[in-house]
């Protein structure tokens, strides 16, 4: 039998070829699901979708919720911009990209969040998650909380920062109904998603998405993902004119082809969508669960600060500051056998006593008043030419001049100016239910300007309007005082 010997040459190619079979192949199928969603952001309406619904890891990408619930708490007075966050062994040991936080170091949340949202870093959104919750697990139960009530209902989260993790995954259809609600729930914080550079406290951060927004027209966020399993997702929002698109891709093959990906369903979106849309925001998140919701375990600390705190969702009844309950009063009425009764006075400044004797006997009357409205006093009756009694004295008429009740009331606050009427008032009615100790009482007021809606707040004492403007200051809310005209 005649045995042909392989030549070299071609044991070469055969080498390479097998070697593509069994490894180049196999990665190429193992390359990351492609998904795409693209809406009208004014209206929420769908202009494309494909595989919208395929549950795939986002990556990155989920850092918008840790950031939106970081704004959440913060709207509610769980914790502040400047809280001192300590950083734990477990936040600074998270692989890259990272700020490079160290145990036991202190940073101002603020600082944190800029790194998370424009850096992307994975350390400080542990960071963020152990700071509101006490740690990142009971973080992670909070963030799917949150997701079901924003209607993200294939959506399911294990951390903070989106590094790859069994379980951990989500849709391009519900990551997209996230970045609509950062965009319309805290526009006062969307600003963040756009920022090239941001200081991070520590250092300058650059952003991960700086390429598609300085190359796409009207691009000003939102957030970038990249893990090997996920490949390279991006949720972006632009606005043109009056009209705004927002589009999620996952399972882009290289930066460079996500990017190109994304545009190319941008200008998809803008050809779709129409010039004029009613502006249809998404509706705040409702949370059925609030009741046995604690955000932070008893026990559990903010930054270190020894401070329990409770999630408080979707309130019962009105925030809105109630009307004081007028204390009820009453007015004696002088007989004839009390000719020298006196009679209270609504207004707690004047206190003039009555001496006027009536001629018709009656008993006491109490009466009750039922609000604070002034009521038109009977007229006296004219003297008769017989005299009542004989030891009643004349009665001088005297005039009272009614004391100002104001307090010297006549200093305000400005918390900003606005485009709108309705922006102005909303702003004001969130101040006054955060600020409700300096703030009540005070008179909200919209004054329209050439430049906008000025957003006020009048009748208040300077030492009241300066104590107010130094906590909302403290809030990180612009103000300053109003004077008397």
């Amino acid at each position: 039998m005649k045995v042909r010997r392989i030549q070299p040459a071609r044991f070469g190619l055969f080498f390479i070829a097998a070697f593509w079979l069994l490894v180049v192949v196999p990665l190429s199928a193992m390359a990351a699901p492609y998904a795409a969603y693209v809406i009208d952001a004014r209206t929420g309406k769908v202009i494309h979708s494909r595989n919208a619904d395929t549950r795939l890891h986002p990556a990155s990408l989920t850092k918008m919720m840790t950031l939106y619930i970081a704004f959440e708490a913060i709207e509610r007075g769980q914790i502040s911009l400047d809280s001192k966050v300590t950083i734990s062994k477990n936040a600074a040991s998270e692989p890259p990209s990272k700020l490079g936080l160290r145990p036991g170091q202190k940073i101002a949340l603020r600082y944190l969040i800029r790194a998370a949202a424009v850096k992307s870093a994975n350390d400080a959104a542990t960071a963020i998650g152990e700071a509101i919750e006490g740690s990142e697990a009971k973080f992670a139960r909070r963030m799917n909380r949150t997701a079901k009530a924003l209607g993200m209902t294939r959506t399911t989260f294990k951390n903070a920062h989106g590094l790859t993790e069994a379980g951990h995954l989500s849709t391009a259809h519900d990551m997209t109904i996230m970045g609509r609600h950062l965009l319309y729930d805290y526009p006062e914080y969307y600003n963040l998603f756009s920022r090239i550079t941001a200081d991070a406290g520590m250092r300058k951060v650059s952003h991960t998405n700086r390429r598609f927004l300085a190359s796409y027209k009207g691009a000003d966020g939102i957030k970038t993902g990249y893990t090997r399993a996920a490949g390279f997702n991006l949720t972006a929002s632009a606005e043109r004119g009056s009209e705004r698109i927002i589009v999620t891709v996952f399972g882009g093959q290289t930066t460079a082809s996500r990017n190109a990906k994304v545009a190319e369903l941008m200008d998809m979106g803008f050809r779709r969508a129409p010039s004029r849309a009613p502006l249809r925001k998404p509706n705040a998140p409702v949370y059925a669960d609030v009741e046995n919701t604690p955000s932070v375990a008893p026990g559990s600390t903010v930054g270190g600060a020894g401070k329990t705190i409770r999630l408080v969702g979707a309130v019962k009844t009105s925030k809105r500051p109630q009307i004081r309950p007028v204390q009820e009063q009453v007015v004696v009425v002088a007989t004839a056998e009390q000719p020298n009764a006196t009679s209270t006075i609504l207004d707690a400044d004047i206190t003039a006593a009555l001496r006027e004797a009536v001629e018709t006997p009656a008993p006491d009357v109490p009466v009750t008043l039922a609000s604070a409205t002034p009521t038109v006093r009977p007229a006296i009756r004219p003297k008769t030419s017989a005299p009542v009694r004989a030891q009643t004295k004349a009665v001088e008429q005297e005039i009272v001049t009614r004391v100002s009740t104001s307090g010297g009331r006549h200093w305000g606050v400005n918390v900003g100016r606005y485009p709108s009427r309705f922006a102005a008032e909303k702003v004001l009615l969130k101040t006054a239910l955060t600020e409700m100790a300096t703030l009540d009482g005070s008179l909200r007021k919209v004054v329209r300007r050439p430049q906008g809606f000025d957003a006020n707040f009048l009748g208040m004492t300077r030492e009241g309007a300066d104590q107010a403007c130094r906590r909302l200051a403290a809030r990180n809310v612009s103000c300053f005082m109003i004077g008397p005209e």
